[in-house]
């Protein structure tokens, strides 16, 4: 169970961060236009494998949209380069680009509140040649459409991390950069975050659904565990860049598992995951420092998973 003080701060910043008929909540009062915070993150130093762009028609065919509701009615299809290409382009990818006067701004799969998008995705998977000889994780670069390593995991230790799973799964990590939206919405960006990064689950099980796949969110691990296994938790690797806050862990596997799998993850091997080969350093959003709401802070911490 909660406890009962961290239970109460949340419930005093979903009160606090309401809007009311005779006044907003706490926010900046007005767009900070030039230090709007850039929404792609990168990480410098850290290998780019761009994925290719399916053509409509090519394999793997997208399914008719009823059939994603039919269990078994979408073969699993087996887990290759393309095939992760269609997952990330359908779950987190550009959609389009718009226009107006100098103004030019991109609109992505997933929802997002504001368009501002704070949610980053992660893969840490393996047995994919273009990715590398080894197993990794990556970062999802939308602009780009490619994966960034940013840790090399070797072929014993993926077997743990996996260990539990059905074979050929693995990992999709969630996070969320608060700052994108407290720079619009002030206090009530926690409350954005969240609700994103349950629109980014959403699209990710639509998406692992068109290619006859599973997707199951693990309920189980902590959240300084889903830190330690993105590399959230590296000072160095987001030394002057804002920091990202661990929302979830996902497990990913063609086709229907025998049985349900594991929901946590073996904590040994995450820490050991963190003593790996790591590459890229976080690219700084703002030119300014971004403004502090405290209460975000706050909540932040009181709603962490133990």
């Amino acid at each position: 169970m909660p406890d009962a003080s961290a239970l109460e701060a949340v419930m005093r910043y979903h009160e606090r961060s309401k809007h009311h008929f005779n006044r907003f909540a706490p926010g900046p009062g007005g767009l900070d236009w030039a230090n709007q915070p850039d929404p792609f993150r990168r990480y410098a130093g850290a290998a780019l494998t761009r994925l290719p762009i399916l053509r409509p028609g090519e394999e793997p065919v997208s399914p008719a949209y009823e059939s994603l509701y039919v269990r078994g009615a979408v073969p699993g299809a087996p887990l290759t380069i393309r095939a992760l290409s269609r997952l990330l382009e359908y779950a987190l990818a550009l959609s389009a680009w718009k226009q107006a006067g100098a103004t030019r701004w991109a609109l992505r799969a997933n929802p997002s509140s504001g368009n501002l998008h704070p949610t980053e995705g992660y893969v840490l998977i393996g047995g994919i040649a273009e990715l590398g000889a080894s197993p990794g994780l990556f970062h999802y670069a939308p602009a780009e459409h490619g994966l960034e390593r940013r840790a090399d995991c070797p072929p014993e230790l993926f077997a743990r991390l996996m260990r539990g799973f059905p074979p050929q799964a693995f990992l999709v990590g969630l996070s969320s950069v608060y700052w994108r939206e407290a720079w619009k919405y002030g206090e009530r960006a926690f409350r954005y975050c969240q609700h994103d990064a349950g629109h980014a689950i959403g699209a990710l099980r639509i998406a692992a659904a068109t290619l006859g796949w599973s997707a199951l969110v693990l309920q189980d691990v902590a959240d300084e565990t889903i830190e330690a296994l993105l590399g959230l938790d590296r000072a160095a690797d987001f030394d002057g860049a804002e920091r990202e806050s661990a929302e979830l862990a996902m497990a990913l596997w063609p086709g229907e598992a025998a049985a349900r799998p594991s929901s946590s993850l073996d904590g040994e091997a995450v820490k050991e995951l963190k003593a790996q080969r790591w590459y890229g350093k976080a690219n700084r959003l703002s030119p300014e420092d971004p403004v502090r709401w405290e209460v975000i802070d706050t909540v932040s911490e009181a709603s962490r998973k133990p």
